[in-house]
């Protein structure tokens, strides 16, 4: 644009525009799934069935099962 009046040459800017469309949406998500469980609840050895209290800040999938050892889960 030589005077900065818009009559300069199209198509020779950086294409960083935003843009208008209305395309899905990329977010997360509104909740759902283990990691929204709260900090309520069981962990739950998958192999066994022994339950205990989940502890806040820390996932049961770093917790071990007090009977036979395996890795607990979320319940």
């Amino acid at each position: 644009m030589p005077k900065f009046d818009g009559t300069g040459p199209a198509g020779q800017g950086p294409g960083t525009g935003r843009g208008l469309g209305r395309g899905q949406g990329g977010g997360k998500g509104a909740g759902g799934g283990p990691y929204a469980a709260g900090p309520g609840g069981n962990c739950v050895c998958p192999k066994c069935g022994q339950a205990l209290p989940h502890k806040t800040a820390q996932p049961c999938n770093q917790m071990t099962c007090p009977k036979c050892g395996s890795k607990m889960t979320r319940g």
